[in-house]
């Protein structure tokens, strides 16, 4: 008997499929709660980004919230440093490109954070000094 994929996996499937084929490594997909996990490490962020980009067209402004999109980018990937210029507080580090986005970390003010890409003018991938991996406001960032 075949196991069949679930609902939101086959919502998703376009994501999974562009993860697969974009060679994110470590790519697990599951189910829990109603909620669809998808976890990996991408090879750039540039294909993280096009992961985003991927989910966004399937569900807009990410309303839905029944996925969580764990994809971080392989810490092997080489990166300029940016310095972050906030006026004195902190600058959020974001779960994907939005300020609807979780915020999952800071970064110090004048700081350094590793370009991972840019995202587009206004979002930047990046990693801080203790490792979080998201995206900040690139307004806030001088490489």
């Amino acid at each position: 008997m075949a196991i069949s994929s679930s609902v939101l996996q086959q919502k998703y499937s376009e994501l999974i499929n562009s993860a697969t084929s974009a060679g994110v490594q470590n790519l697990q997909v599951r189910d829990q709660d109603n909620v669809l996990y998808i976890d990996g490490e991408a090879p750039s962020g540039e294909v993280k980004d096009r992961l985003w980009d991927v989910y966004n067209r399937i569900d807009p402004d990410f309303r839905a919230g029944d996925l969580i999109l764990n994809i971080d980018v392989s810490s092997m990937v080489p990166g300029t440093t940016a310095t972050v210029a906030t006026e004195s507080s902190n600058l959020n580090i974001r779960k994907g490109p939005g300020t609807d986005q979780p915020i999952i970390g800071k970064a110090a003010h004048n700081s350094e954070v590793t370009l991972i890409s840019k995202t587009n003018d206004q979002w930047w991938l990046v990693r801080t000094e203790k490792g979080e991996e998201g995206y900040a406001y690139a307004q806030y960032l001088k490489v």
